[in-house]
């Protein structure tokens, strides 16, 4: 029994520690998109709205925009990105934000580095509760569970 709790335990806060790496991987790399000076001229290829939800609950609806855009090197990169604003239509033209190089890390979300990092501290910070929840919960189960001896 004491191994499948300090295994729940242990799944939950491995959950909250894989999406705290998922949330400051894509914060860094919007942001280095953004501090890298480099803008282009892209133009918005698709616009996709995912829908999820339903039956008995809400439904919620989210855009997807598909862009492409040149580098100053003349490459063509296609992306794309989640979350985008609903008044980017296909067609639109939209300002880039990319960094240079072989692996290209591009947005064209308008630079809001306070709204994004204000954003990621307080799901870091909420996620960091869970885990140091998980750890307390764990640690008072041992206390708890070693001061009873069997006779």
């Amino acid at each position: 029994m004491d191994v499948i709790f300090y295994g729940a335990l242990g799944l939950i806060a491995a959950g909250a520690l894989g999406m705290a790496c998922a949330i400051l991987r894509r914060w860094l790399r919007i942001r280095s998109a953004w501090n890298s000076g480099l803008t282009a001229e892209g133009r918005c290829l698709r616009v996709i709205t995912r829908t999820h939800g339903g039956r008995d609950g809400p439904v919620h609806s989210s855009l997807q925009h598909v862009y492409e855009f040149t580098t100053h090197d003349g490459r063509v990169i296609r992306f794309e990105e989640q979350h985008g604003p609903a008044t980017v239509l296909e067609g639109d033209r939209v300002t880039v934000h990319y960094t240079d190089g072989p692996r290209v890390v591009a947005t064209a979300h308008e630079p809001r580095p306070f709204a994004l990092g204000g954003g990621a501290v307080m799901v870091l910070g909420i996620l960091a509760a869970v885990v140091l929840g998980c750890a307390g919960i764990a640690l008072m189960y041992h206390r708890m569970s070693s001061s009873f001896v069997a006779w």
